[in-house]
């Protein structure tokens, strides 16, 4: 596997019944349990390969608030605060550094466009600071562009991604969590039209509540149960370079064909923003109408298109099994995509082109990943009205690393009927299916 990912133990004995099961262990599904636990309920994390083996670990590693939806800025906020709270909870590094984002800009558009953001953000208590062409050139300084603009959230952050959810997990399992790899989740155990455990290969699980923090995997597994989650999953590319020193003064930089965060092992990880590849797919057609605005988009104009062997295997194939057969999960224990080598050329020129003296850098390592993004870029975090007992927490949106520490605290509130600490309504799956879908501005 290309990543880097720390290895965890499984817990010693596996259970017949406990009071809520959570599928996936990313970082969405490991906070999720980690947060029950704490408040005493007994957890069983399934995942069908590793923890943190997809997409949470081949994430940018950012963690921010800033240019966040503002239906989604208040978890954003809080999941910061969560980040701070957990490395100190649970004695652990998970490279979380409070060391800023800053984005530049050679449009005068995006400008105005931050600026009109902040305003609003300000509203919800969240600040950052717009900058004149002499503040960001000096920011980003050593660069060979000339910015128009910029904006610099000095709050925001990044963590590692090959540290964190490991991390995260070995405290849950400290916590009373029965962690479990390689064990994949068949289906649902439904008794009276609500869910009564989980079918996995090692066999019957008993459970109140389900929880599927399935990432790219969870619209397959939710459509056996007539429940429609509109997700496409896209493929992205990043890369690991050789170790470089460090040249601007911000953990993490945001232009218009190059991102990039300082790692704490002194390499940096760098990506093309924007770009990847959407496979055409069984799933990708039937949602394809709820998608129409996005593909329309600045969004999906910069993506590619291509039919490949995913038609038939992958998240977004079509196909049934039953709960003593070998399920699709099982078939795919890892989702690895190739990186795509255009986009990594590309990376690394762009890289070296702004920045003279990283020239000669090289790569230690590319990988791909799928990221499971929904029609209005904003997570479904909700119970499914048709399924009691059933809950969703996917469709993240590339969003999920950043946000998850926030989204594993609601959950476990949803799950519990405790107070949540935000709005939820932005959040329900019904918004796709009563046409209240949040609709982004640059898609219209």
């Amino acid at each position: 596997m290309p990543v880097e990912v720390l290895k965890v133990s499984d817990s010693f004995s596996f259970p017949t019944e406990v009071d809520v099961v959570v599928i996936g262990a990313g970082i969405v599904g490991t906070c999720t349990a980690y947060e029950l636990a704490r408040k005493g309920v007994s957890v069983a994390l399934l995942e069908k390969g590793i923890v943190g083996g997809e997409q949470s670990s081949r994430n940018w590693g950012w963690v921010r608030q800033q240019n966040r939806d503002l239906h989604e800025l208040s978890l954003a906020m809080y999941s910061l605060r969560r980040w701070e709270e957990l490395s100190t909870e649970i004695g652990r590094d998970l490279g979380f550094r409070r060391s800023g984002i800053l984005y530049c800009t050679k449009n005068e558009d995006d400008v105005a466009r931050w600026e009109k953001w902040g305003t609003a953000a300000r509203v919800q208590g969240f600040h950052s600071q717009i900058l004149s062409a002499s503040e960001a050139n000096n920011r980003a300084s050593g660069g060979t562009s000339s910015w128009v603009g910029g904006v610099w959230s000095p709050t925001d952050g990044r963590a590692e991604p090959s540290l964190a959810v490991p991390a995260i997990a070995e405290a849950a399992k400290e916590s009373g969590v029965s962690l479990h790899q390689n064990c994949a989740v068949r289906g649902l155990d439904i008794t009276d039209g609500r869910v009564t455990g989980v079918w996995t290969e090692r066999g019957l699980v008993k459970a109140g509540t389900v929880v599927c923090a399935g990432g790219a995997w969870a619209s397959r597994f939710s459509h056996r149960y007539g429940i429609e989650l509109p997700v496409a999953n896209i493929s992205g590319t990043a890369i690991k370079t050789t170790p470089a020193p460090e040249i601007i003064q911000a953990g993490c930089l945001s232009a218009s064909n190059l991102v990039l965060r300082r790692r704490t092992d002194g390499a940096y990880t760098i990506a093309v923003p924007g770009r990847g590849t959407l496979d055409i797919t069984p799933r990708g057609m039937r949602y394809a109408f709820k998608f129409y605005q996005m593909y329309r988009s600045k969004i999906g104009k910069k993506l590619k298109y291509r039919l490949s062997s995913s038609f038939w295997n992958g998240p977004d194939a079509f196909s049934s099994w039953e709960n003593d057969e070998i399920s699709p999960f099982e078939k795919n224990r890892i989702l690895d995509p190739a990186p795509d080598g255009e986009l990594v050329k590309l990376a690394l020129k762009n890289l070296e082109s702004e920045y003279p003296a990283l020239r000669g850098i090289g790569v230690e390592r590319a990988w791909g990943g799928l990221i499971d993004t929904s029609p209005d870029l904003v997570p479904v975090i909700s119970r499914v009205e048709q399924l009691p007992g059933y809950v969703i927490a996917a469709g993240f949106s590339g969003h999920g690393f950043a946000i998850g520490p926030g989204a594993g605290r609601l959950v476990s509130e949803i799950v519990m009927n405790e107070t949540p600490i935000t709005d939820t309504s932005p959040y329900r799956l019904s918004r796709f299916s009563d046409g209240s879908a949040i609709r982004r501005p640059e898609m219209m």
